[in-house]
């Protein structure tokens, strides 16, 4: 079996600005309110003329970029979103015929916070198994479409961007060490777009509680199933949604402030991107080296969860 890995990676957020400073003439909130609830400072809003379609693509052209690879090489495309721009065709075949990659498989992936993990869970063994060689996996959202901006305990959460990687055959003591993936139907009315008003209904307080339960419970199993210990984890990669969900998984694996991402500050929960996005600001930040041990966790609408765990590198 080959070792699959992250060989390319890129971004896009809008132009667009919102601070929490900006909401308070909007809504019944304030900066305060905001910050010590979310830890958000800031979100980026995508106008009518951006959908996530331009935005995938746009990642994923900076992807392909960033690898070296042309669009020819790609032999399949995933995005994980839960806000395509319609029911179909799906984001990745707009993705597909943007690129030029003509001809090769496209599909989307619905498991809505957890999508991006989804998507490398679906892609890995086809690398492993030689049946492709390079998958382009995007996270894409245009949340702020299906927010009610009455509502300001949901509508001052989310943010809009796409991140994408390329993943393809590594060296065999890199790439992905492990996957641990989970959902649970009983909780979906916790979480969800209703299909009537198409605005997003969430339940906080039962959100909370399960995020902080099972997303370092995950975490913690992709690490035991790559045989390794928490001790060895450098660097931690969670969804985007809540600092003090992020802390508390933080807190489970013993890592200080500065080995966990909180890109959530400056781009709120941008769902299916915010794992991309988020790993994409570390490593140009230089917080992730060559060899370093990471783990990648997700939770969201389903309920659904899951986690890589990963040795960074080629």
């Amino acid at each position: 079996m080959k070792r699959v890995g992250i060989i390319g990676i890129g971004t896009y957020v809008p132009d667009t600005i919102v601070t929490n400073i900006d909401l308070e003439s909007k809504i019944d909130t304030n900066d305060e309110w905001i910050r010590s609830r979310t830890g958000i400072e800031e979100r980026r809003i995508a106008g009518d003329d951006i959908d996530t379609s331009h935005m995938a693509i746009q990642a994923a052209k900076r992807a392909l970029e960033n690898s070296g690879l042309a669009a020819s090489a790609i032999d399949m495309i995933l995005v994980a979103t839960a806000t395509a721009d319609r029911p179909f065709p799906s984001v990745a075949c707009m993705v597909q015929e943007a690129i030029g990659a003509n001809n090769i498989p496209a599909m989307d992936v619905s498991a809505a916070c957890s999508g991006f993990i989804y998507a490398m869970a679906t892609a890995k063994p086809f690398i492993e198994t030689g049946t492709y060689q390079n998958i382009l996996v995007i996270g894409s959202e245009k949340f702020t479409k299906t927010l009610d901006w009455e509502d300001r305990t949901t509508c001052v959460l989310f943010g809009d961007g796409a991140g994408a990687v390329i993943l393809s055959e590594v060296s065999a003591d890199k790439g992905i060490l492990s996957v641990d993936l989970g959902s649970d139907g009983s909780g979906g009315d916790h979480l969800y777009i209703d299909g009537e008003t198409g605005k997003i209904k969430m339940n906080g307080r039962e959100v909370y509680k399960f995020a902080v339960r099972q997303m370092p419970e995950s975490s913690l199993h992709a690490v035991d199933k790559a045989g390794l210990k928490k001790e060895d984890v450098d660097f931690l990669i969670p969804h985007q949604a809540n600092v003090r969900i992020i802390d508390a998984a933080r807190e489970r694996f013993g890592l200080s402030k500065d080995k966990v991402s909180t890109a959530v500050i400056k781009h709120g929960n941008t769902s299916a991107a915010s794992i991309p996005l988020a790993l994409f600001e570390e490593l140009e930040k230089g917080l992730i080296q060559d060899g370093d041990v990471i783990v990648l966790v997700g939770f969201g609408g389903g309920l659904t969860w899951g986690s890589v765990c990963m040795k960074w590198g080629k």
